[in-house]
């Protein structure tokens, strides 16, 4: 079940919110809980299962590490185990058909090979679960002797398939006290109407134009559609995970909690450095604190900053699929962001503010091809009809017609996808005339309940309603 289905709008989500404001407070967590785990168990019921043995697993390690505080030898056992066991689930599920293939192709054998459906969302409730034992390890926050409040913080249904990935730490004092509000709840409503829109309204009609162009041999394809192609991808994965984002910390608020900002306008960008403190904060957060950092992070000599940054990047490609892809994907921005460290960075800096921003843009849309791609042959294929090196036109009618009808969405994509809201908003929140301020009042509910009916529209009249980041 996904945020934009209309079971989880109409049945789910109303009877959830109903039951929560109707019970006491002793037992909002305990509801909560039941919801969760009904939500993951829709769509693949057996893999319960394997969230019911990563919360047990999580609390048990949770105890054993902060029982052996005054024995820093045990503790890093225990740690250890805990960090084998859950990425040991994770690479069974996620990789396991991967390095099978692979060690049949490079060394000529014959293993079978399953390939096993993948769990949703099992990288990001995992490295929440890690995120747990580590903190309790570091002493960043107290252990958790309550199985249900872990077991909460593990399900909890509005981040557990796609993030934001929350740190246990940031949200351990939320799981026993919180503030519910008509004024968090009004806010809460806000931001998943606003993010269901960047979904329904933006990221669909988008999605299906970049599936069809990546449908097609791109050594057939002419240089604009290559260019719509992964123009409209680019914007279809920053909408969808964006909007998704931002549906979950709407939900969060609903039901009192704070979550984490995961996307702050990241193609306003001017350096890859500063895309990826915009894009998947969490994630990007998570990676430093738990790897880069530990590793020695940029406390330590050049090279070992460059071989710092090359590994993380690496890992964090592998950690989004398992494919040489997405590893060449994280190993490209590892590459870019040495040489941002090396002195490119300085040398941008230097540059005329709209070449900085055309630079990132076009690194980030290269990136993406191989991203979107199965293979390297089809990325490298796509990049030569991209950049005029595949012997295509420069235009063709399926070019032009595809154009014509998605250019609403492209426009609108690429005006949304710069902080024109947020100004506005900050524009008349200053305006002093009682009267413009009165009507900003009255008729944002409005608004906002209009957007909701047009997603509805479109959600019932489209069967087109794809989810990018379920294989994550």
């Amino acid at each position: 079940m996904v945020f934009s289905n209309l079971v989880f709008l109409f049945i789910f989500l109303p009877v959830v919110i109903c039951g929560y404001y109707l019970v006491p407070m002793a037992l909002k967590n305990l509801l909560l809980l039941a919801a969760s785990l009904i939500f993951y168990a829709w769509g693949e019921p057996v893999y319960i299962v394997l969230m019911l043995l990563s919360i047990s697993l999580n609390f048990f390690f949770g105890l054993a590490v902060d029982r052996q505080q005054n024995s820093p030898l045990q503790q890093k056992f225990w740690l250890t185990l805990a960090i084998s066991a859950n990425l040991l689930l994770l690479g069974y599920f996620k990789y396991y058909y991967f390095f099978i293939e692979t060690i049949n192709a490079v060394f000529h054998t014959s293993l079978a090979t399953k390939e096993l459906p993948l769990p949703i969302g099992i990288s990001f409730f995992t490295f929440q679960a890690l995120s747990y034992v580590f903190d309790v390890y570091r002493k960043d926050t107290e252990v958790q002797k309550n199985v249900f409040h872990l077991a909460l913080y593990i399900a909890l249904f509005p981040q557990l398939v796609a993030g934001p990935i929350v740190r246990y730490s940031s949200i351990a004092h939320q799981l026993k006290n919180r503030v519910h509000s008509f004024e968090f709840f009004s806010a809460g409503i806000k931001f998943f109407v606003l993010g269901l829109t960047r979904k329904v309204l933006l990221a669909n009609p988008l999605g299906e134009l970049a599936d069809k162009i990546f449908a097609l041999n791109p050594g057939n394809m002419a240089v604009l559609t290559a260019w719509l192609g992964i123009l409209a991808y680019t914007l279809q994965i920053y909408f969808d995970f964006s909007g998704y984002s931002q549906m979950a910390i709407g939900l969060g608020k609903m039901f009192g909690f704070e979550f984490p900002e995961n996307f702050n306008y990241p193609y306003i960008s001017r350096s890859i450095r500063e895309f990826w403190s915009r894009w998947h904060i969490t994630l990007s957060h998570w990676f430093r604190d738990y790897v880069y950092i530990p590793l020695g992070g940029n406390r330590v000599g050049t090279l070992r900053l460059c071989f710092n940054l090359l590994v993380v990047w690496s890992i964090t490609g592998f950690w989004h699929g398992a494919s040489w892809t997405f590893m060449a994907w994280g190993f490209y921005y590892g590459v870019l962001l040495v040489f941002e460290r090396l002195g490119w960075g300085k040398f941008l800096t230097r540059l005329p503010r709209i070449l900085q921003h055309l630079y990132v843009l076009l690194i980030v849309m290269v990136g993406w091809i191989f991203f979107r791609a199965d293979n390297f042959v089809y990325s490298f294929q796509y990049l030569k009809t991209m950049f005029f090196a595949g012997g295509t036109s420069w235009a063709d009618s399926y070019a032009l017609v595809h154009l014509n009808d998605y250019f609403i969405y492209l426009v609108a994509g690429c005006i949304f996808a710069f902080p024109l809201l947020p100004y506005f908003v900050r524009t008349s929140k200053k305006l002093k005339n009682r009267l413009l301020q009165g009507a900003r009042r009255l008729f944002a509910p409005l608004v906002y309940m209009l957007l909701f009916l047009l997603n509805i529209m479109f959600l019932v009249n489209s069967t087109y309603n794809p989810f990018i980041y379920f294989r994550f």
